[in-house]
């Protein structure tokens, strides 16, 4: 299960694993992380690339149980991809999935809808 490292110290193999798989943000993770920046989004505090399993998500609210993903345009879900769903879902988080053009193009409507999304959780 993600913790959120402010409240729970984080193992040492998990911080290393975190270090080797992290990566610069691609051109829609840095547009994200600027939509999760605006002002209406003050009151939800979110982390970037947060270690889970074999994966590194790509956002992460820990206060409302969601997880953001920004996919590239030929990604398909994979067994893995389900299998870490899964697991997400079990501990109670829900998952939002972005297409990069949707959130290079469209920062509006993804933004309105994370909003709507934080506000049933």
């Amino acid at each position: 299960m993600p913790q959120d490292p402010s409240h729970r110290p984080v193992p040492k193999h998990l911080r290393q694993f975190a270090k080797n798989m992290r990566h610069a943000p691609t051109d829609a993770e840095a547009a994200m992380w600027r939509l999760l920046r605006d002002r209406r989004m003050s009151a939800y505090k979110f982390r970037r690339q947060v270690p889970f399993g074999n994966y590194i998500l790509d956002f992460v609210c820990f206060d409302k149980r969601l997880v953001i993903e920004i996919d590239g345009s030929q990604h398909a879900e994979s067994r893995s991809d389900a299998d870490r769903n899964a697991a997400l879902s079990t501990e109670g988080f829900a998952i939002a999935r972005y297409w990069n053009n949707d959130v290079l193009q469209q920062s509006t409507s993804v933004l309105e809808d994370i909003l709507a999304k934080l506000a049933v959780r």
